[in-house]
């Protein structure tokens, strides 16, 4: 027994440590890191080198569920609440009208492409419906490209939002399998009862967390990340239970902790971050040891023709159906409908068919795999280039990394906040005591090509100096202004 528990620590611990030298691969050749995380677990697997049989599905939707809710809290956490608040009503138009078309024109392709039934076809789409914009930002961010406009924001609270709806779809379809005397309106009043019970357990639970924060003080900062870790699970589990959406809780559990400064949040941001990759890796390598690479062989053929209408159908009419009434430009709505990458989510959900005992659950569960590594392949290795091609990307600032963080205390408003100095600001060539700041802003350090200088007063501003200050929001605010340049293009706070 002894012997058995070391060889497994040494297989999870090489795996482990494979994973993370894959992502400098995915980094440095641009292939996305969840592609190599699929095919070290498949690998692994019994029909690989390593030779761990599994084929516990159960056991995979248990991880994938835990690994996801970790990650969706994650990705609400680190989301800009400022950014996204004007892209709301478009994001959740994709994350809801576009799941569902996407889901509809792909299952009835599948009904006609693999011989299934209609409703089993419709399953098998709206299990692929779901997009992972995770895995897409990790690239455009590896290869140093950021997107215009409300491009980033948009795709980023879609990605957080359209997981629920396509959980919705897949439990709800498998129910109509499996008793189809159920009616389709009980279907409408599952799908707001899950988004109703989820969004208002998510903000419930994300305000009793940051209040257990900022009120328990407790005598060490490492319990914080246990605290958060506490209220998450307890928050998908008692939403679940209560036959709400735990996916679209977790999400907003995060997000209401983005949108407020509390204690300790840079180091809990910092701990989740690396929380959430060790679950991307875990749930990555668990979903490709699940997968026998000789059972993907017979639908090759039939998983390429759905991946392609997938790519160049499903998406491109669900994202311009639904942006119909938003401001989105030919080129924006273009490079939208390609950032359709599917993820680990489908291939959870692909796990669902198999447990319910659905006659057609192993093709479907082959089917759906192979159409994820189809889209990842395809679509992960050509997102930089196709935003180059539409004009779409931007230089990725890089951002200084100070030496220093701020806590919060309750009752004080003061926030550490950096201003760039552009290139025709007015403040360049004067003495920092010449810029007349305001008696409430403090500058605490300045970073000038990649070294810090302690601030003094005689400093002599240069073009591109980041200046890291203390004051109010509204000292802030005052400061950029007095820094932006004459033809009005400021700086901007970052």
């Amino acid at each position: 027994m002894t012997g058995l528990i070391e060889i497994t620590f040494l297989a999870i611990a090489v795996l482990l440590v494979l994973s993370v030298i894959a992502s400098k691969f995915s980094d440095r050749f641009g292939v996305p890191s969840l592609l190599l995380f699929l095919i070290l677990g498949m690998l692994a697997g019994s029909e690989g080198v390593g030779g761990i049989y599994f084929d516990d599905p159960w056991v995979a939707q248990a991880i994938g569920l835990f690994a996801l809710a970790i990650i969706l809290f994650s990705g609400g956490l680190d989301t800009d609440w400022q950014s996204i608040r004007y892209v709301v009503k478009e994001a959740m138009t994709l994350a809801t009208l576009g799941v569902f078309i996407t889901a509809f024109v792909l299952g009835y392709a599948a009904h006609l492409i693999l011989g299934i039934t209609l409703m089993e076809g419709l399953l098998l789409g709206a299990i692929t419906s779901s997009t992972d914009a995770a895995a897409v930002f990790a690239l455009l961010r590896s290869q140093g490209v950021n997107l215009k406009g409300r491009l980033s924001p948009a795709l980023e609270f879609e990605s957080g939002s359209n997981d629920p709806m396509a959980v919705f779809l897949t439990i709800g379809l498998i129910q109509l399998i499996q008793t189809p005397e159920q009616s389709i309106s009980s279907l409408i009043l599952l799908f707001s009862q899950q988004m109703l019970i989820g969004g208002l357990f998510g903000v419930i639970f994300g305000q009793l967390l940051l209040y257990l924060i900022n009120r328990l003080r407790l005598g060490y900062e490492g319990l914080y990340p246990v605290l958060a870790l506490g209220v998450l699970l307890l928050t998908f589990s008692v939403t679940s239970l209560l036959k709400g959406s735990g996916f679209l809780a977790v999400y907003l559990v995060g997000l209401t902790l983005s949108r407020t400064e509390f204690l300790h949040k840079r180091s809990l941001s910092r701990f989740y971050d690396g929380l959430a990759w060790l679950s991307q890796i875990i749930m990555f390598l668990t979903l490709g040891l699940l997968v026998f690479p000789s059972r993907l062989v017979p639908v090759i053929v039939p998983g390429m023709l759905l991946a392609a209408i997938l790519i160049l159908i499903a998406r491109p009419l669900s994202v311009w159906i639904s942006l119909l009434p938003f401001r989105f430009t030919g080129r924006e709505k273009t490079f939208i409908s390609w950032v359709g990458l599917r993820g680990a989510v489908p291939i959870i959900l692909a796990t669902y068919p198999r447990l319910a005992g659905l006659e057609q659950s192993d093709l479907i569960f082959n089917v759906i795999f192979f159409v994820v590594l189809t889209s990842v392949l395809i679509q992960g290795t050509t997102l930089v280039p196709v935003a180059k091609w539409l004009k779409l990307d931007n230089p990725l600032e890089k951002q200084a990394n100070y030496p220093l963080e701020l806590t919060p205390l309750r009752g004080w408003r003061g926030v550490l906040q950096e201003l760039v100095v552009n290139s025709s600001s007015p403040a360049i060539g004067k003495a920092i005591y010449e810029i007349r700041l305001p008696r409430e802003y403090l500058v605490v350090l300045i970073s000038r090509d990649g070294q810090f200088l302690i601030p003094n007063g005689s400093i002599v501003l240069h073009p591109g100096d980041r200046l890291l200050g203390l004051a109010s929001p509204e000292a802030h605010r005052q400061v950029a202004q007095m820094l932006a340049a004459s033809t009005g293009d400021g700086p901007g706070a970052e």
